[in-house]
């Protein structure tokens, strides 16, 4: 087998654009919070990519596509621990996969198992210790993420080797369950269990930088691209189809959430369109490489739209999901993956291949809910038994910025 070298460049490419979008991360969610708070909500993103980026080389990536499976739930831990043997081969050459280094498939997939982590902070700024999020974060990577990106991606039991596959073959293409869902659901778990803002619901809490938040949504655009087209693993039709899907789907949501906020509030807003961004790439995730670009416009009217209304159960069910994890990622990542049923040009219900796939999507679905929201459960309360979770009242009051990293993102005025 000989070195791809187009394909080598596309997926270091693809690997740098989704290493990107955890810095945008950190910009969407610092700006969604108070100016008391910036920091902290960004360093939580950085922190992430310390904490995840060593453990992915240790036990990550074998956990997730080591070739000895555990009950298909996650790959063995010491199989390729530290990427032995994943490197070099007995001649000392690069061991290849298809023409890929199978090094810089690690490098690819490493930055997935970072922004999926990270996207769950956005649930629990403002209130939490940043060292018991730093050891959530290994723990959850470790026994939540690795084990579902094994069962969609790594021949586990949600993939087209597994049990479901006898209906319909599962479609994930680039991370509804693996990414959206298991972190949605982690979200709400975790602002169930450490509890709300002083303030929640009876005081404003507004975005302090609407600027920071719009640069942020542009950046995990841009950034996307390699997720979704780089999910292709190649430069060729199938990533140039993801690539314009992607593209067709975020527009459209953007028109379905300011609709829903037009109608219902009066204004179309900045941060509407921010958010519009990101419900959906949520939601074309796992189908952007199954549906033409017209189903992608449904898609994303759709996804824009429902996002736009479920970032409001928060104050009708009284969880404190403080930038709108839940709303997002967790109802965009359900649509993006049951749409999948009716929309996809091969199998989809509205497409002549009747409902077996559609059962099949709602399935692994709801597979990923429950296996995530219990993982994220049990590690919550051990967590919020042994070290805390939450900073003190009064430093939560003052700014956990300072409390937390002896900092300030703005000096007072008249210094």
């Amino acid at each position: 087998m000989e070195l791809d070298t187009g394909v080598t460049a596309w997926m270091l490419t693809s690997a740098s654009l989704v290493l990107l979008m955890t810095p945008g991360l950190a910009f969407f969610y610092g700006g969604m919070s108070r100016a008391k708070s910036v920091l902290n909500m960004m360093m939580m993103s950085f922190g992430v990519m310390g904490v995840v980026g060593v453990i992915y080389v240790l036990w990550g990536w074998s956990m997730s596509y080591a070739d000895q499976s555990i009950g298909g739930i996650f790959g063995n831990p010491f199989e390729q621990f530290g990427l032995s043997g994943t490197i070099y081969d007995s001649s000392g050459a690069y061991v290849l996969s298809d023409g890929l280094p199978v090094i810089v498939d690690v490098g690819f997939q490493v930055t997935f198992a970072i922004i999926t982590t990270a996207l769950i902070s956005g649930a629990l700024a403002e209130r939490v210790k940043f060292s018991t999020w730093l050891v959530f974060t290994g723990l959850w990577v470790t026994l939540s993420y690795f084990p579902m990106a094994h069962m969609v991606w790594g021949g586990g039991l949600l993939s087209g080797d597994g049990p479901f596959a006898s209906i319909a073959e599962p479609v994930d293409f680039a991370g509804g369950t693996v990414v959206h869902i298991n972190a949605g659901v982690a979200a709400l778990v975790l602002a169930l269990v450490i509890g709300k803002r002083k303030g929640f619901g009876t005081e404003a809490m507004r975005p302090h930088n609407l600027p920071f938040v719009m640069l942020g949504a542009a950046l995990l655009w841009f950034g996307w691209f390699g997720f979704n087209a780089g999910s292709a693993y190649g430069a060729d039709g199938l990533a140039g189809l993801a690539w314009v899907n992607t593209t067709t789907a975020t527009a459209a949501a953007i028109c379905g959430w300011l609709i829903v906020e037009k109608i219902r509030d009066g204004h179309a807003t900045s941060l509407g369109a921010a958010s519009g961004i990101v419900a959906g790439l949520v939601a074309i995730t796992p189908a952007a490489g199954s549906l033409s670009p017209v189903g992608s416009i449904f898609l994303g009217v759709i996804a824009g739209a429902l996002c736009a209304l479920a970032v409001g159960l928060k104050f009708k069910l009284g969880f404190d999901d403080s930038l709108d994890v839940v709303g997002v990622h967790l109802v965009g990542g359900l649509t993006g993956t049951v749409l999948i049923g009716f929309l996809a040009t091969d199998g989809g219900l509205f497409y002549g291949g009747g409902i077996s796939l559609l059962i099949v999507q709602i399935l692994i679905a709801l597979v990923a809910v429950v296996f995530s929201g219990v993982i994220t459960y049990l590690i919550a309360i051990a967590l919020k038994a042994t070290m805390g979770w939450r900073i003190d009242e009064a430093d939560e009051v003052s700014g956990i910025d300072s409390a937390e990293h002896g900092e300030t993102a703005y000096e007072p005025i008249g210094r």
